[in-house]
């Protein structure tokens, strides 16, 4: 990696495990001054005495509280002057078809996926724009190409897409890039910790995790699309070919999805 982000402010939401944690140890060891959230104040404890580094800074946060979110920015900006990046990577997951799934599992979704980014990146916008830096959002292949079974989830991530497709060209005359990346499937706990009926978590995931992307190659290849600055990023072949063949063949996509994430009538992915 290039000296890009070296001194560089970069706020990473959801930054405890996962994509988030290795966007933390990358940008770290890249020079990068690092703040970063979670809910759980015992994950954010493990992880600065595990890094004990001190460009990294970290808050217990909730991002779909927006007092969180407005505490959380302002505390940055206190330490260390101004932000010049958000990565804002903090999500959940759901699991169920919608006839089994309450209302409110869709709201939570939304509010920590969608509402979470947008609460942050209010508070941090000023100062990305005084930095002409940059805004990114993780998305998904759920937000170009909606899912069954996560109708929630890909909600959020249409949402996201959206919302920041408008601030890209509202932003525009202000130097601010603004960039939406989808991994694909990769090897995280945001399956393991998906809600299903009843608000309970799925634990196993049935995806063979050994054979899905490592946070740490998702996050450098995201990390490089920040410098160079593009408009969005879809990192796997099959989320290309997903994309491309709901664009041109819509059709054909629902039955190839249907068939992917069905057995016999059942939900299996």
């Amino acid at each position: 990696m290039s000296d890009f982000f070296k001194d560089k402010v970069v706020v990473v939401t959801g930054g405890s495990t996962g994509i988030g944690r290795a966007f933390v140890e990358l940008l770290l060891a890249s020079g990068a001054k690092v703040a970063t959230c979670a809910r759980s104040q015992s994950n954010l404890d493990e992880l600065m005495t595990s890094l004990k580094h001190p460009s990294l800074f970290s808050v217990a946060t909730d991002v779909s509280k927006q007092t969180d979110c407005k505490h959380f920015i302002t505390s940055v900006i206190q330490h260390f002057g101004g932000i010049d990046i958000i990565i804002n990577n903090a999500g959940i997951s759901m699991k169920g078809d919608f006839k089994d799934t309450e209302a409110e599992v869709i709201k939570k979704v939304m509010d920590i996926n969608f509402m979470g980014m947008v609460y942050c990146t209010k508070y941090a916008l000023d100062s990305i724009i005084e930095r002409k830096g940059a805004i990114v959002g993780i998305s998904s292949i759920a937000g170009y190409r909606g899912l069954p079974g996560r109708s929630g989830y890909s909600a959020s991530k249409f949402a996201m897409n959206g919302w920041l497709e408008a601030l890209r060209t509202e932003l525009l005359p202000t130097g601010v890039n603004v960039l939406w990346a989808s991994p694909g499937f990769t090897k995280s706990n945001i399956r393991q910790v998906a809600i299903m009926d009843g608000d309970k978590q799925q634990g196993e995931s049935p995806l063979n995790e050994d054979k899905l992307m490592t946070p740490e190659e998702c996050a450098g290849r995201i990390l490089n699309a920040i410098e160079k600055r593009k408009r969005t990023l879809v990192l796997t072949l099959q989320g290309k070919r997903t994309v491309l063949i709901n664009k041109l063949f819509p059709g054909l996509a629902d039955k190839l999805t249907h068939k992917f994430f069905y057995k016999n009538g059942k939900l299996i992915k």
